[in-house]
């Protein structure tokens, strides 16, 4: 359960024993709620607590636990929910990306502590679960994993967004072969049948990641490496990883019948991966 997961970590960052840190925060929260939990004491409660929270947060984002303890969490819940491998990737790899995820994610977190202190049904140094009482950074730590779902979910769909709107195709034989198909499956002397192009390769592309969407998208206009790179914000290298993994997925449903590639666009590589898909 995260909640010992949660205190374990804490124990582990934070001076004091537990039973300090309870004592610490009890006191904190009376003083919070003298003056309405608003105010200038506010700011700076808010302040003191996202510096205590905010390594271990950007920590949990960077080593993928907060979003599988999140998707553990919805599961519970009942809840279809899922962080895309790409975006786990772009945590790993991004700090832009991962001070991005947990501002959203510390945020809502904030909102919900201070709503449930107004209301006297959030955080409270007399708890008496079967774990007992956490302190107060293992409970907003506990907040910023059930508030990821929501900050997650709308980080990806404004970059889904954003992709469609800056990377709009046309999934036509002129298109095609102006530019596209060929050069995402690593091939240029081969004229495309408008085959290739129709509702499951569009039902494929929008499984993957958005940034993987965006780089596929760009490929198929033309767009070189390099500036795909430079205008999605990645490494040159991302973006052939990128593509490579997304034709990786386009042999496998082709494999499945799910989509149609003709034998002609195979390159020796992709061969032998299909090969070994059907061995």
């Amino acid at each position: 359960m995260e909640v010992d997961e949660i205190n374990e970590m804490a124990d582990v960052e934070l001076t004091g024993d537990r039973a300090e840190r309870i004592r610490r925060d009890a006191e904190r929260i009376e003083e919070l709620g003298l003056h309405g939990f608003e105010g200038l004491h506010r700011e700076v409660f808010e302040i003191e607590l996202y510096r205590e929270v905010e390594p271990m947060v950007k920590g949990m984002i960077r080593s993928g636990s907060l979003a599988r303890l999140a998707m553990e969490f919805a599961a519970r819940q009942g809840r279809d929910f899922i962080v895309y491998a790409d975006d786990l990737r772009l945590f790993r790899t991004s700090s832009e990306a991962r001070d991005t995820i947990m501002v959203e994610v510390m945020a809502y977190a904030m909102k919900k502590l201070i709503e449930g202190l107004k209301k006297g049904n959030g955080w409270s140094a007399g708890h008496n679960g079967p774990r007992g009482a956490s302190c107060l950074t293992s409970y907003f730590v506990t907040l910023c994993i059930w508030m990821f779902r929501r900050a997650y979910v709308r980080w990806a769909t404004e970059r889904v967004e954003w992709a469609r709107l800056h990377m709009s195709y046309d999934f036509t034989e002129e298109a095609a072969n102006a530019a596209g198909i060929g050069a995402l499956l690593g091939t240029t002397d081969y004229v495309v049948d408008s085959e290739v192009f129709g509702t499951d390769f569009e039902e494929i592309l929008d499984e993957q990641a958005p940034e993987t969407q965006a780089v596929v998208r760009m490929t198929v206009m033309g767009f070189r490496a390099t500036e795909i790179a430079d205008k999605l914000h990645l490494t040159p290298g991302a973006v052939r990883n990128r593509l490579t993994r997304f034709r990786t997925v386009l042999y496998e449903a082709a494999r499945q019948g799910r989509i149609w590639i003709p034998k002609e666009l195979h390159t020796r590589k992709q061969q032998l991966q299909v090969e070994e898909l059907a061995a």
